[in-house]
């Protein structure tokens, strides 16, 4: 497995290998053990999946807040996505930063957010699929949410604003200021 950390070190990219001939391929896509070597130690309780059918879905900025936070290793199972972590953690060197990866059916690559980020990705292709392992179960109560293209967060999006496709709840969280009392990681 190969792996990379980003510009924010507790962010990691791996890359599982792929064995292929004319029948295919096979992938383990998660082993514990070498998981735990390239640093994400926490259990997995909860998978979820989602398909996009749009190019330019904006899925986030969503995390949950302790004592619900989940980690999450991302991985975008059919298309392409650009898939985006930004460090909330209180006292964090990296407060406020964000770092992002393309993810895709071609590169096989996948991205660990560990707890107290936000994460959220766009959709390169039509009809992305993504699947992701999370470290904590689904808690509505504590779900945040902060606008996707936050000023204060300059993140660079590969989807102009008036093209993004967005849900209403998407559409109407706060700037990144108005939620930092949220986040005491």
């Amino acid at each position: 497995m190969k792996v990379d950390r980003l510009a924010i070190p507790d962010v990691i990219l791996v890359t599982p290998p792929r064995f292929g001939d004319n029948r295919g391929f096979f992938s383990e896509t998660y082993n514990i053990d070498r998981m735990r070597d390239a640093g994400i130690t926490q259990p997995f309780v909860q998978d979820n999946q989602s398909l996009s059918r749009q190019k330019g879905v904006v899925r986030g900025l969503h995390c949950q807040l302790e004592p619900y936070a989940q980690g999450k290793l991302v991985r975008c199972t059919k298309g392409a996505i650009w898939d985006v972590a930004i460090d909330a953690r209180t006292g964090s060197p990296t407060y406020g930063k964000w770092v992002a990866a393309e993810l895709s059916e071609e590169n096989w690559s996948q991205l660990w957010i560990p707890p107290g980020f936000l994460h959220g990705f766009c959709t390169l292709t039509e009809n992305a699929e993504v699947q992701y392992k999370c470290t904590g179960l689904y808690n509505k109560a504590s779900e945040r949410a902060v606008i996707w293209n936050s000023a204060e967060l300059a993140i660079d999006w590969p989807v102009k604003p008036e093209d993004a496709i967005l849900s209403e709840k998407d559409l109407e969280a706060p700037e990144f200021s108005a939620a930092k009392s949220w986040f005491q990681f």
